[in-house]
């Protein structure tokens, strides 16, 4: 049997970049395209009524704008949301990822990239991508003292779950992790899972936001 496709709608007020994408993702093998929204109200209504694994979201849209509508979104479905920015370090990048968004797009992303984003945030992995990560949550947090009392969920976590959380923040990969700490990428795996389920995290992205605002992070460039 084949498995089930990916389902998958697109929200975007451009009406020819909402029905490009649609259209490419459509044309591909296991994918199906539920629907498009042209503004964030529509696709609440969209999501709620088609249940989709993975919306792609546009940041600026009227009516509703892509953060409120993913964390609508977010809140009451397991859809999974992918956002579409224009600019790399788009201030509101950061505010759609604490709204919930499992990672983001640069609209001019490659046919090849984008389907493959959709495919790997269905399966439930995140895109964050390094360099931009470390510069938006840095700069968001450039004024965060360093010296703050340390939360009691993060003194649960032991020395090695620290250092992975360390790394988590400077945004590398569960292989450049292994690489740094000289283990496997299934450790490093097992030891995300573990510093997610300590401090009630739901990915490595809310966990990047974590390290920054309880000051664990220190200033990482």
């Amino acid at each position: 049997m084949s498995p089930e496709p990916i389902r998958v709608v697109v929200a975007d007020d451009q009406p020819v970049i909402c029905a490009g994408f649609a259209a490419l993702l459509a044309a591909q093998p296991g994918v199906e395209v539920l629907g498009t929204a042209g503004d964030g109200r529509e696709l609440v209504a969209l999501v709620a009524r088609t249940r989709p694994d993975v919306a792609l979201v546009d940041v600026r849209m009227p009516e509703v704008d892509g953060i409120e509508a993913t964390r609508l979104i977010t809140a009451d479905h397991p859809t999974r949301v992918l956002i579409l920015t224009t600019f790399d370090l788009d201030a509101y990048v950061y505010d759609a990822v604490r709204a919930g968004a499992s990672g983001f797009l640069l609209k001019d992303v490659t046919a090849e990239r984008l389907v493959e984003a959709v495919r790997m945030v269905a399966e439930g992995a995140v895109l964050l991508a390094p360099a931009v990560s470390r510069q938006l949550v840095a700069a968001r947090f450039a004024d965060v003292p360093l010296a703050r009392p340390e939360p009691a969920a993060a003194r649960e976590l032991s020395p090695r779950e620290r250092e992975v959380l360390l790394e988590l923040a400077r945004g590398r990969s569960n292989a450049e992790i292994a690489g740094d700490l000289n283990v496997s990428p299934e450790t490093v795996k097992s030891h995300v899972a573990e510093v997610l389920r300590k401090l009630g995290l739901r990915d490595r992205i809310q966990a990047v936001v974590y390290a920054y605002e309880h000051g664990l992070a220190g200033r990482v460039r």
